[in-house]
């Protein structure tokens, strides 16, 4: 089973993050759903997660992650020396996920949102759950 990465569908960071994520990660671990779309409510609601979440969510083999958890996780899975970032995991997830919070809660002053979730391009529409 593929991970997957549930994320915010019309945050500008969070769309920018999934760019990210697909392009180091060319052996396809990851798929991917909006959490504002049909696929992306029904996992939460399967996973019992609260449909309001403010976070970055990785599902892999049928465990929840979240915050800075899921982050570095996926962190692990990708091409280069992005793996290395998993080093974070030695900080307290209290800490990591404080530092997440404030960027989390700031994030469509900073980085703006849309109107409506991405249309992933044709060479990657395979990766994206409807």
């Amino acid at each position: 089973m593929k991970q997957i990465i549930l994320f915010d569908g019309v945050c500008n960071l969070c769309n920018s993050s999934v760019q990210f994520i697909i392009k180091r990660d060319p052996k396809g671990h990851f798929q991917f759903a909006s959490i504002q779309g049909k696929m992306g409510q029904n996992l939460l609601k399967k996973y019992h997660v609260n449909t309001d979440i403010n976070s970055f969510i990785l599902i892999d083999h049928d465990k929840v992650f979240f915050k800075s958890n899921a982050a570095l996780r996926v962190c692990r899975n990708l091409a280069g020396y992005w793996k290395w970032l998993a080093i974070f995991f030695i900080i307290p997830s209290t800490i990591r996920n404080g530092i997440y919070d404030f960027i989390a809660n700031n994030r469509y002053k900073w980085f703006g949102k849309k109107e409506s979730c991405m249309i992933p391009s044709q060479k990657w529409k395979n990766r994206f759950l409807d």
